[in-house]
């Protein structure tokens, strides 16, 4: 008699499939199969096999295996199963996150092989008039060892051209060395890189890989040379057979992590972002599945990757926001490395300047081993930070005269300076000094924001756009003129008053074609005197030695804000950005402009002590009953009208009331409106963990019972790293 089996669908369902296996089909867990739904065929994952069938229902069977082997290996299907479970989102999306595109529409898991390409014979048997065909046949020629036939297309030649030139026998298709295509080497004889009396402390400290699982926080003031402990630790530690994971936030932090890492690893270092091709990540997948000793470079989404043999975790500026995923499957990737660490009885290290208060707290409790690293790496000395008060000031572009006279002075010592405008474009708004009119989204609660560059009015939630005019919209006077600044703003002023010396932008816009991120860098690594200007962007990780000046244009955005998590937030991001001045030989200095110069958390940050100030934090936090002291969750509604989703939150308040469990709201969100959808939520919090899952565990179960409006959509966000 056929077995029943358990499938999970990449579908938004939170409930799983039963199919029947056909005799000599033997399946399990994590396997890939294909399964009819519906009308249509689809690709599952099987969940359970050899299950209690359910009475009275005809199962249809499963058509067939994709791979006799599991996709997902046992520890990453646990995983993935517990991450469901924390953050209340269905399994079946859950586990094919950890599939690339090609995976998830049932592509077989191989890799196509290239062609390669080799001369054979001479071009001067082509006639005279096959100009193109003899180019092609010496530019083969040259290779040697071959060429792959992607590049040939790049190098502009066609493929009838290679196709003439193998009918005529002078050129054949052959197989290339295994490792001819490794463009990346290292030098065994290489060690990790020497540290200083500091940092060989601290990397004494940190757990070996095969002593189990342990959590070490790594608070390492900005310059102390993190990056090395960590090439330090993995060279000394991580033998030939293992695979490990650094995880970084930001995809624009990768190609500098990875030449650094190359040097010392060569062709184990693999990497994975958001940039890559589907060709490209099923290649990493497929590495990382079959267990080779790789050591993965990735964004947020590698943490779910099925390793394995991995013995070794480590998370980069752990507090960046970036870990959390902000839509769908809401998982936070630095809390699911520590429970992947967990899963593997292995290390996790978690390292940041600014370390979150979660990780503070959990290191203060003892979940965490806290290593203190507080000298600056080589001669390096922390820079000078002291506040500029520009109450009652004339700004040009948000500078301050001071401000001006610092930057000249650096670029006449033959150093960098770098500005910090927390605000991409050129102005956040343009009014009308006559009628005060503001140009407003038609789809979001927000104003546009002016892009000079593009003669554009754009809105930085839905994307929406408007060419721009200079001329009131309502009352068509010309006093119609930009307040605020934006990066194209104060660069222009940069530029206007330093003609003679390089202005580079650094935010979303001036990075989005691919390898712009790399050639800023190389043009700032080159040392040459210039002006950088840019958003957060700049504040992550970024190693400039030649940047001895950082201006902050206005440190006051998170001071008064409803979300109580933007003071641990300004705190970072300026301590961040500070941290990109004197990290060479020369020291640095930071003027940050403010017109709350007498505010307690602007004064500390004078003294640099970050521990000190999230202690200050933590005080509140614990007198306030907020995370990481309560474990919190918020259910967020959107719909065509506000009426309505305060409706869908008002049938779930009742299903929160429980013991010990607060709920808040529901209550608009703080931009009320976006892309036309009204949004509204309601906030949970309790001050046990458990009680909070099960709590959310059946109110899930019974909202997926209930019967909404079609326009009407209800989430959940566990650990949310934004309440507004």
């Amino acid at each position: 008699m056929p077995s029943t089996v358990r499938i999970a669908l990449n579908r938004p369902l939170r409930r799983l499939f039963d199919y029947l296996a056909p005799e000599g089909l033997a399946l399990k867990p994590g396997q890939r199969v294909r399964v009819p739904f519906g009308y249509q065929q689809a690709v599952g994952l099987v969940v359970e096999t050899d299950i209690e069938p359910p009475a009275g229902i005809t199962l249809k069977p499963v058509q067939s295996a994709v791979e006799n082997w599991p996709a997902l290996p046992d520890e990453t299907f646990q995983l993935l199963s517990w991450a469901s479970d924390y953050y209340q989102h269905p399994l079946g999306e859950c586990l094919f996150t950890a599939l690339p595109a090609a995976l998830r529409r049932g592509r077989s898991a191989t890799e196509k092989s290239e062609d390669w390409w080799q001369a054979f014979g001479s071009s001067a048997v082509l006639p005279a008039n096959a100009h193109k065909q003899k180019t092609l046949m010496d530019w083969i020629a040259q290779h040697k060892q071959g060429v792959k036939g992607s590049d040939i297309i790049k190098a502009g030649f066609t493929r009838p051209q290679l196709k003439a030139l193998r009918e005529k026998e002078l050129v054949r298709a052959i197989t290339p060395a295994k490792e001819s295509t490794q463009s990346h080497r290292c030098d065994e004889t290489i060690g990790g890189p020497e540290l200083s009396a500091a940092q060989t402390e601290a990397a004494s400290k940190l757990p070996l890989p095969t002593s189990g699982f342990s959590a070490s926080l790594l608070y390492g003031i900005t310059g102390s040379g993190k990056t090395e402990i960590y090439l330090h630790y993995l060279k000394q530690n991580l033998s030939a057979r293992d695979q490990a994971l650094v995880l970084v936030p930001e995809i624009n932090l990768t190609p500098q992590t990875v030449a650094r890492f190359q040097r010392y690893f060569g062709e184990r270092i693999l990497v994975w972002h958001s940039a890559l091709n589907d060709s490209e990540r099923l290649h990493a997948w497929l590495k990382i599945r079959n267990g080779e000793p790789v050591i993965l470079i990735g964004t947020r989404s590698a943490v779910l990757l099925p390793f394995t043999a991995l013995k070794t975790l480590i998370v980069d500026e752990e507090h960046d926001s970036s870990y959390k995923q902000g839509e769908g499957f809401r998982y936070s990737g630095r809390d699911v490395a520590v429970y992947r660490a967990h899963l593997n009885r292995c290390p996790v290290i978690l390292g940041s300047a600014t370390p979150s208060l979660e990780s503070y707290h959990n290191a203060l409790a003892g979940k965490y081993q806290l290593i203190r690293l507080e000298e600056r790496a080589g001669e390096a000395k922390p820079p000078a930070v002291s506040l500029l008060d520009i109450r009652s000031r004339p700004l040009e572009g948000g500078l301050s005269r001071p401000a001006l006279q610092a930057i000249q002075q650096t670029l006449d010592d033959g150093n960098q300076a770098l500005v910090f405008v927390n605000r991409r474009g050129f102005a956040p708004v343009m009014m009308c000094f006559d009628c005060g009119h503001m140009v407003e989204c038609p789809r979001c609660d927000t104003r546009l924001t002016y892009h000079r560059r593009d003669r554009a009015m754009r809105c930085h939630h839905c994307d929406y756009q408007a060419p721009a005019t200079e001329t009131c919209p309502k009352c068509k006077s010309e006093a119609f003129k930009p307040v605020g600044q934006g990066t194209e703003q104060t660069e222009d002023i940069l530029a206007a008053s330093f003609p003679d010396t390089p202005v580079v932008r650094v935010d979303r816009d001036s990075t989005q074609r691919k390898g712009s991120i790399q050639s800023i860098l190389k043009q700032v690594n080159s040392g040459k005197p210039c002006i950088l200007v840019g958003t957060q962007m700049l504040a992550k990780g970024h190693d400039f030695p030649n940047v001895t000046l950082v201006i902050v244009i206005n440190a006051d955005g998170g001071l008064f804000s409803v979300d109580f998590r933007a003071p641990e937030q300004l705190v970072q991001t300026l301590l961040q950005v500070s941290g990109r001045a004197g990290r060479g030989a020369k020291s640095g200095k930071v003027v940050v402009q403010t017109c709350h110069s007498d505010h307690p958390l602007l004064k500390s940050l004078c003294h640099g002590r970050y521990l000190d100030m999230a202690d200050q934090l933590l005080e509140e936090r614990e007198s306030g009953q907020l995370p990481p002291f309560r474990a919190m969750a918020i259910f967020r509604a959107e719909a065509d009208t506000m009426e309505q989703s305060l409706q869908v939150l008002d049938r779930i308040k009742p299903l929160a009331n429980a013991p010990g469990v607060e709920t808040w709201g529901p209550l608009p969100a703080l931009i009320a409106r976006r892309a036309d959808r009204h949004r509204a939520q309601l906030i949970v919090n309790t001050d046990n963990r458990r009680r909070l899952n099960k709590l959310l565990t059946g109110i899930c179960q019974t909202l997926e019972q209930e019967k909404f409006p079609k326009s009407t959509k209800w989430m959940i966000d566990v650990d949310p790293q934004e309440t507004g």
